[in-house]
């Protein structure tokens, strides 16, 4: 292979005006001055999301989470099992009075407000059954004596 001679890239001139990359020819700006926010918009949405964010607050405080929620439904579950001891005792030893009677449907309607169980409510529909029998019982032997 022969090699005839060197050809260039090209003669170099004298460097030119740099050129911006976006290719508009006016390169890199910030916006104007006059197209900022004014100050009054931005204290007006700083005075929104103050309001705004205690009434999240206040919502969520309102809305409890499952740990406060659980917290609420063991508590009525406990009050309703008292008044269900309450009622075993007062049916075992035949002095049952319709004041237990009267808190158990009560405890019961409190309890059925609360809750979206299917297998809960049947649960409750037996019990207030068995206290309403037993409410009828009561009210015929006060009758009968």
């Amino acid at each position: 292979m022969k090699v005839s001679g060197t050809s260039g890239v090209g003669a170099t001139g004298a460097p030119g005006r740099a050129r911006p990359a976006g290719g508009d020819g006016q390169g890199f700006r910030l916006p104007a001055a006059e197209t900022a926010a004014a100050p009054a918009q931005i204290a007006r949405a700083t005075s929104l999301s103050g309001v705004m964010s205690v009434d999240a607050l206040l919502a969520l405080q309102d809305v409890g989470g499952p740990t406060e929620r659980k917290r609420r439904a063991v508590s009525r579950a406990g009050r309703l099992l008292d008044v269900l001891d309450d009622v075993k005792i007062g049916l075992l030893s035949g002095e049952i009075s319709g004041d237990d009677l009267g808190r158990l449907q009560q405890a019961i309607r409190d309890q059925r407000d609360q809750t979206d169980d299917p297998k809960l409510e049947a649960v409750l529909d037996e019990i207030e059954t068995r206290a309403a029998v037993e409410l009828a019982k009561l009210e015929r032997a006060n009758h009968a004596s």
